[in-house]
């Protein structure tokens, strides 16, 4: 992305811009900080992107570099079988957990909106099938976890996560298909308490991620 199209991506972009409240900052006043991570073009315009104030008017690749030099090292896999909304919504999770990259596993283009453009700090890497996910998940020596209330699962709760976990995710509604089932050492299940069948798939992506960094993860962010 060049300056240009971070500044165009300044536009509200958060949830914030859908209720009428303000969201960022508008053109810095002059004279600009001389600082290599702003972007002029933000600088002049404002900055309205979904972003945490620390990164208002920095530029798209300083923010990644930033974000890199303290991110746990969780990874995600979704797959992405159906037409799912719910996956950009796990992705926007994955960045508020600074998870280290996020794979989707089967056809390429995904759903972004639920993601509110967070993908674009994110590291992103694509699997055709299950069999390309476990060659690499392999070759990283990452185990995989699958999430999903399925018969067999043992409750999350109970479970300890390994540091080098893949947290697999499946679909809405038919969850995790057989095959990944099949390729994941553990199945883990979020314990519930009321009358639903099971929980949206982003409120339990959520959830299991917060569970691992609560295990593995580096603390409050300064």
């Amino acid at each position: 992305m060049t300056a240009n199209d971070d500044a165009a991506a300044s536009a509200p972009d958060g949830p914030e811009a859908r209720h009428g409240r303000p969201v960022g900052v508008g053109p810095h006043p002059e004279p600009w900080p001389e600082d290599p991570r702003l972007d002029p073009a933000l600088l002049a315009a404002g900055d309205h992107r979904n972003v945490v104030d620390r990164y208002r008017y920095w530029r798209r690749e300083a923010i990644i570099a930033d974000l890199d030099r303290s991110r746990h090292g969780l990874h995600v896999a979704i797959e992405n079988l159906e037409h799912d909304a719910n996956i950009g919504s796990i992705v926007r999770t994955a960045n508020a957990f600074a998870v280290e990259a996020f794979h989707i596993v089967g056809r390429r283009r995904w759903n972004r909106r639920g993601a509110m453009v967070t993908d674009r700090y994110q590291h992103e890497m694509h699997h055709p099938d299950v069999a390309d996910l476990v060659a690499w998940a392999r070759a990283e020596d990452r185990v995989l976890i699958g999430i999903d209330n399925v018969p067999g699962s043992v409750p999350l709760e109970t479970a300890v996560l390994p540091q080098r976990a893949v947290l697999v995710f499946g679909q809405e509604g038919p969850g995790i298909s057989p095959a990944l089932l099949d390729a994941c050492r553990d199945v883990l299940a979020i314990t519930q308490y009321g009358s639903t069948r099971s929980l949206n798939v982003a409120a339990a992506a959520a959830i299991a991620m917060h569970t691992w960094v609560l295990a593995h993860g580096s603390g409050p962010r300064p």
